[in-house]
């Protein structure tokens, strides 16, 4: 009899056995990070849950206990079929909801504000405040397929797949993308921020442990999503310089036909490192011109904010369609109808003034 209870049970045993071996593996980073933004995201996560638990424990727990005072067995309880209002029941069932969706609504936006990703960092920790003369290391993110780009442009290094900070120093990340919409994600770190073409994102956070830490991607972005991982290194000072250092004595040269070429989608890739980047690399990056004679959104953006360079000015802003070997036209086709012998030149000298009015205003500070 023992041993046929104990054959039918066995599959639900080996799940569960399988089930506690399978999460025993499991590293539950998010509620025990190690950076100062991601240790108040985990306590908002607790609070959060222990205030909606208040009412759906006791939702679950009065569901069974109202099932079984009320079963139809049960002969000793009151029969009241006329009854249909209780204030004091009514008060609980609507008063409780209300003050825990206040509670929530309270936390929600000061925690908003607080943790906003744009606001630069005001405390290393709970006890401790940044410094006056601490300034935040700035990293250039850029998201490629399927790969991880980091600048740094104090430093005038890069790596590929390799991230490295100071502990106890405020980080501001400044995210873009290459190609499509993605998500950096270190979960130690912080929360995970949107990475995407044309646009900038921000990151403000703090690392407080030394050790190594992994950032991935968090977004489905195309076929090597998955290998967009990467090491954090949390470093001491002293040892962030080493880092910095042996960046500049062992890395290559990244100028803008060197991204071209890193910019291609490729999978798995290993860590690269770089001693020397384009100044303005980073920028036409994010601006999407990193190609040569290919105009900047923030000139288009000038351009358009100066009212635009009229209609003959079209020839001389569009790209050739063809490539030399291909035997093409080197100029696109400028349809009548656009350019009347009337503005056409007129058109022209004033779209090379916008053009270069427009460049020197981007350079200016």
């Amino acid at each position: 009899m023992y041993f046929s209870r104990l054959t039918r049970r066995l599959p639900t045993l080996l799940g569960l056995l399988g089930t506690s071996a399978a999460l025993s593996g499991c590293n539950f980073v998010v509620m025990k990070p190690h950076g100062d933004i991601a240790q108040q995201q985990a306590d908002l996560i607790v609070t959060s849950t222990a205030l909606m638990l208040l009412i759906i424990v006791p939702v679950i727990a009065m569901t069974l206990f109202f099932a079984w005072r009320y079963r139809e067995s049960n002969t000793s309880a009151t029969y009241a079929p006329e009854w249909d209002h209780s204030t004091r029941l009514e008060l609980m069932i609507w008063g409780a909801p209300l003050l825990i969706i206040l509670a929530l609504g309270t936390i929600t936006w000061i925690s908003t504000h607080k943790l906003d990703p744009y606001r630069p960092l005001d405390r290393l920790d709970a006890q401790r405040a940044v410094p006056a003369d601490v300034k935040p290391l700035v990293v250039e993110v850029v998201a490629l397929d399927w790969k991880w780009l980091f600048l740094y442009p104090e430093q005038g290094i890069a790596t590929v797949n390799e991230l490295a900070a100071p502990v106890d120093r405020p980080i501001e990340f400044k995210i873009t993308s290459s190609r499509v919409m993605n998500t950096l994600y270190i979960p130690e770190l912080a929360g995970m921020i949107y990475a995407m073409p044309g646009m900038q994102a921000k990151l403000h956070a703090v690392i407080n442990k030394v050790g190594v830490y992994q950032g991935m991607s968090a977004q489905y972005s195309g076929g090597g999503f998955s290998d967009m991982r990467f090491k954090f290194h949390a470093l001491s000072n002293d040892d962030f310089d080493k880092w910095v250092a042996s960046n500049k004595s062992e890395g290559q040269s990244l100028d803008r036909a060197a991204y071209l070429k890193l910019e291609e989608p490729s999978k798995r890739d290993g860590v690269r490192r770089y001693a020397k980047v384009d100044a303005d690399l980073y920028g036409a990056i994010l601006n999407r011109c990193v190609e040569a004679n290919k105009m900047c959104m923030n000139q288009m953006a000038a351009i358009d904010a100066r009212g635009g360079m009229g209609k003959g000015s079209v020839a001389g802003l569009t790209r050739s369609p063809w490539a030399p070997s291909e035997g093409g036209p080197q100029e696109r086709t400028v349809v009548a109808a656009l350019c009347t012998p009337v503005n056409t030149a007129t058109s022209r000298a004033w779209s090379i003034g916008a053009v270069a009015n427009a460049r020197t205003e981007i350079a200016q500070p």
